[in-house]
C-alpha cells in the first residue's frame, strides 16, 4: 500500500490556493487543512477543497507530515522555522527568505531536524525546461526576459527577488561555473523598490548572461535565448515551446541552418513541483526538487544584484 503523506498549506493567497487545490488531487497525499491570517479567505479555500480551516497554525502542524508555505516573503523565516521545529517537511515559495543569512539558518535547521526543505522555483518544473537542458552545451551568450503587468501582490520584495530570481536560479542550474562579475541597473516606478532591472553576469566558463525583469510591462513575456557554437535556442516558458536553429555542414564546405520547432508536454509545472516534493518525502531517488541550498544561492545572487542597483542609485543596501 502506498504511504499517504498528510499535508497542510500555510497561506492560501494567489499561490497557496493552488497548492491546496493540487494537493487534493495527488494520489499519495491527504490534504488535512489550510491556515491563513485572513480568516474569510482561509475558510473559503478550505471549503473549496473540502478540508478544515485552522486559525491556529500550531494545531495544523501537529496533524501533518509536511506543509507548503506561501506567505509573504518577509515572514518566511519565522514561519518555516516553526514548521521545521515542529518536525514538518517544508516546501516554501521563492525566495527562500528575505535575507541570505536567514535562508542559511533554515537550511541548517532542516539538516539538524532531518527534514526536507525545498524551494518553489517553479520554472525548473516547466516541461520545456526538461527539453531545453540537454540541448544547452557550453553557451557563450544567454539572454533572459521576464516581463509582467503590474500586480499589487508580491510587492513586499523588489522585482529581482520577485521575478528575476526564476532566471537566476535556472542559470545557476546550468553548470556555467562560478560567477566572475555582475553589473546591475534598475529603478522603482510604482513601488518603493526596484520594479524594473537589467543585469549582466559573466561566468567563469566565459558565458555572458543578460537578464531583464519588469513587473510594470503592458504584457507578459518569459523567454530565454541561448547562443552557442552551431546552435541558437529560443525558449518560450509561457508557451512551453522552443525554436532551435542548428548549423549543418554540407559537402563542399558549405552549410545550412536547420530549424526545429519543439513542444514541451502539457504537464502543469506546479503539479510537477508539488508531486516532486511528495516523492522526495517518500524517498523516491528520482525526485529532484530545488533544495534549500540552491534556494540560498539564488537569493545570494539576487541580493548582490539588488545591492548593486541601490549603490548605483545612491542608496544604502537594505
Amino acid at each position: 500500500m502506498t504511504q499517504s503523506i498528510r499535508v497542510g498549506v500555510i497561506g492560501v493567497g494567489h499561490l497557496g490556493r493552488h497548492h491546496a487545490r493540487i494537493y487534493g488531487t495527488l494520489p499519495s497525499v491527504t490534504l488535512v487543512g489550510v491556515s491563513d491570517t485572513d480568516t474569510l479567505r482561509g475558510h473559503m479555500v478550505a471549503d473549496e477543497c473540502g478540508v478544515r480551516y485552522f486559525q491556529d497554525v500550531d494545531e495544523l502542524l501537529s496533524l501533518v507530515d509536511a506543509v507548503s508555505v506561501a506567505v509573504p516573503t518577509s515572514v518566511h523565516g519565522v514561519v518555516v522555522t516553526n514548521c521545521l521545529q515542529r518536525g514538518c517537511h517544508v516546501l516554501v515559495e521563492k525566495p527562500i527568505a528575505s535575507h541570505v543569512w536567514e535562508g542559511e539558518q533554515l537550511v541548517e535547521l532542516a539538516k539538524v531536524r532531518e527534514r526536507i526543505l525545498q524551494v518553489g522555483h517553479i520554472e525548473r518544473f516547466n516541461p520545456i525546461v526538461e527539453v531545453m537542458r540537454p540541448l544547452v552545451s557550453q553557451p557563450g551568450f544567454i539572454e533572459c526576459h521576464r516581463l509582467s503587468p503590474f500586480q499589487p501582490r508580491g510587492t513586499d520584495v523588489d522585482v529581482v527577488r520577485d521575478l528575476m530570481i526564476h532566471d537566476l536560479d535556472l542559470l545557476l542550474s546550468l553548470g556555467l561555473g562560478p560567477i566572475m562579475q555582475v553589473e546591475a541597473r534598475g529603478m522603482p516606478v510604482f513601488t518603493d523598490l526596484p520594479d524594473i532591472a537589467n543585469v549582466r553576469i559573466l561566468f567563469e566558463s566565459g558565458c555572458l548572461a543578460n537578464l531583464t525583469a519588469s513587473r510594470i510591462s503592458t504584457g507578459r513575456l518569459r523567454k530565454i535565448r541561448v547562443y552557442q557554437r552551431d546552435r541558437y535556442l529560443s525558449v518560450d516558458f509561457g508557451g512551453k515551446e522552443a525554436v532551435m536553429n542548428t548549423r549543418r555542414s554540407l559537402e563542399g564546405g558549405t552549410f545550412e541552418v536547420e530549424t526545429q520547432h519543439i513542444k514541451g508536454d502539457e504537464g502543469d509545472a506546479l503539479t510537477r513541483e508539488l508531486d516532486c516534493f511528495i516523492q522526495s518525502i517518500l524517498g523516491n531517488p528520482s525526485a529532484r526538487g530545488v533544495s534549500g541550498e540552491e534556494g540560498v544561492e539564488a537569493l545570494r545572487v539576487a541580493t548582490q544584484v539588488v545591492s548593486l542597483i541601490q549603490q548605483h542609485a545612491g542608496h544604502s543596501p537594505r
